[in-house]
């Protein structure tokens, strides 16, 4: 008997758990049903994927899609839009909006606003706070939550806990892994004075390396004291990737695309408000320092941080300028550059952006080509040169800090539970995200 499939992918050199092969890819309601020769089968439709490459589908775990409340920079579908585009099948949004997603009537307001209306799969953060500290074990469990997101250092937003005695009492708290921003605000605010108007090279010695360090070594000690699991967001310096390869037992790593491409001074004398984010971009030697960080294994995920302002708002003299950049939909043409550069494998880029996050944040279905998982799938193009450009941007922003830049490999289609959401730089299924699911939020 003829087998039958809602999908097939077909003829495209897959990368998963078993390596790299070209061979044909079997859908049936969402799900991954079949891997192997399936040319006599037939199917409602078939991507030809002869010539192109099939990864899992990226999971972009941080981004700033900034609905509620700051919907002139970014909205929930524009976002969203912007990840289809880019190759990315599912996001978990940031919690700094306005109100900040610090209860369960707000994170039920955002999974509302998404419905219909996000073109990817989605989760949100909920915010830590001193004021909702003992809720948080309750609010982690909600479904459609991907955990709980703690600023040590200020940021966009109003969103903040610089003490220990605050950190603690929210890990107390929780049962998953939190995210944190790890900059001490103390020494952020001794050194705001160093600020040189208009000068944005004097971002990086503002927010300097030690004030990431110093957070990230309260921070870990913190998480020991307690046994819990945390997630340090856009590790930025080569002292932190060394100093957290030594607490890999409770401390995940994210890396971001713009601290592994763009250099200080260069990025900030070039760009100017818009090489402006927190983290700061920083020197040579701490780029290497975070490439190290791939090589060796001790990045976990690779994230966006995906957090647009507007031009206007960009051109604003430092240190009045904000801080935050587009990145969700370059993130892949960026980091298979690199791939086709030599500064990582295939597989290392697959481990960063699905399966790293498959175990980081415990997903129920998503983040492997395997059988029984969300069909979801990244189909590059390897070989495709193209110029990112700001007219290429769904973001309301407008703008990238990579227009210009050369990429050597292209997204081409954006697969999400069985559904070609784009293909060939065209959104062509809208609206049919659903919330992530999470193991630790299952119904019980």
């Amino acid at each position: 008997m003829t087998q039958t499939f809602d999908l097939i992918v077909r003829g495209g050199e897959v990368v998963n758990h078993a390596g790299r092969g070209i061979t044909d890819i079997g859908v049936r309601n969402g799900k991954i049903v079949a891997i192997g020769d399936l040319g006599q089968a037939s199917a409602g439709e078939v991507f030809d994927a002869k010539g192109l490459t099939v990864l899992p589908g990226v999971i972009d775990s941080q981004v700033h899609f900034r609905e509620p409340g700051l919907e002139w920079k970014e909205d929930l579908e524009s976002g969203s839009r912007g990840a289809a585009l880019g190759g990315v099948v599912a996001v978990f949004e940031m919690p700094n909006t306005e109100p900040t997603t610090t209860d369960p009537d707000a994170l039920a307001d955002k999974l509302s606003r998404a419905k219909n209306r996000m073109h990817t799969d989605h989760a949100f953060y909920v915010g830590g706070t001193h004021e909702n500290a003992e809720f948080l074990g309750e609010l982690e469990r909600l479904p459609g939550c991907c955990g709980i997101k703690v600023f040590m250092g200020a940021s966009t937003g109003s969103l903040l806990v610089q003490d220990d005695e605050g950190v603690e009492n929210v890990l107390r708290h929780v049962n998953r892994r939190a995210a944190f921003h790890s900059e001490d605000e103390y020494r952020l605010a001794e050194r705001r004075a160093l600020a040189r108007p208009g000068d944005w090279t004097s971002h990086p010695e503002v927010r300097d390396a030690q004030a990431a360090l110093q957070s990230t070594h309260r921070l870990v000690r913190i998480a020991k004291s307690l046994g819990k699991r945390i997630h340090v967001l856009h590790v930025t310096t080569k002292e932190e990737i060394d100093f957290l390869a030594q607490n890999k037992d409770v401390a995940s790593v994210e890396v971001t695309p713009q601290h592994l491409t763009l250099v200080a001074p260069e990025a900030y004398e070039r760009l100017k408000g818009f090489a402006q984010m927190n983290p700061p971009i920083r020197s040579a030697d701490h780029v290497a320092g975070v490439w190290r960080g791939i090589e060796a294994g001790i990045a976990d995920v690779l994230g966006s941080d995906h957090a647009p302002h507007t031009r206007e708002e960009k051109a604003r003299p430092y240190p009045a300028s904000p801080s935050g950049m587009p990145g969700v939909q370059t993130l892949v043409p960026i980091m298979l550059t690199h791939v086709v550069d030599g500064k990582l494998s295939l597989e290392r880029f697959v481990d960063l952006t699905s399966h790293g996050v498959n175990r980081v944040f415990g997903l129920a279905d998503k983040g492997r080509i395997a059988e029984g998982f969300d069909a979801d799938f990244t189909i590059v193009d390897m070989k495709a040169r193209r110029v990112i450009t700001h007219d290429w941007m769904a973001t309301r922003s407008g703008w990238t800090p990579f227009d210009g830049f050369e990429a050597k490999a292209w997204p081409k289609a954006t697969i999400v539970r069985g559904i070609v959401v784009m293909r060939d730089d065209e959104i062509v299924a809208e609206g049919r995200g659903e919330p992530v699911r999470f193991l630790e939020t299952l119904a019980r």
